[in-house]
């Protein structure tokens, strides 16, 4: 696994970098752990399917896990993502 927590040396100054996930993949993910498919999270932000499909590979393949639920999983675990209950 990439090491996602890693003290950044800038000239003296350093800087802890805090995540893991870009903008854009935390918001797919997001979208993903609320039971949205694939086509319904291209509609929701404005962007292809393909491009949906992409985020998630990227994310899969930094992460070194075989698909979508165990990305979810280490992502959980990491505190890049958190499961939150709907309250109705």
């Amino acid at each position: 696994m990439v090491a996602y927590n890693k003290v950044i040396d800038y000239g003296g100054i350093s800087m802890q970098s805090r995540r893991f996930l870009t903008v854009r993949e935390r918001e797919i993910f997001e979208l993903l752990i609320k039971n949205n498919d694939t086509d319904e999270i291209a509609e929701k932000l404005g962007i292809s399917s393909k491009t949906v499909r992409n985020h998630i590979s990227n994310v899969i393949q930094k992460l070194g896990v075989k698909g979508r639920s165990q990305a979810i999983l280490e992502l959980i675990k990491m505190k890049e993502l958190e499961l939150k209950q709907d309250r109705r």
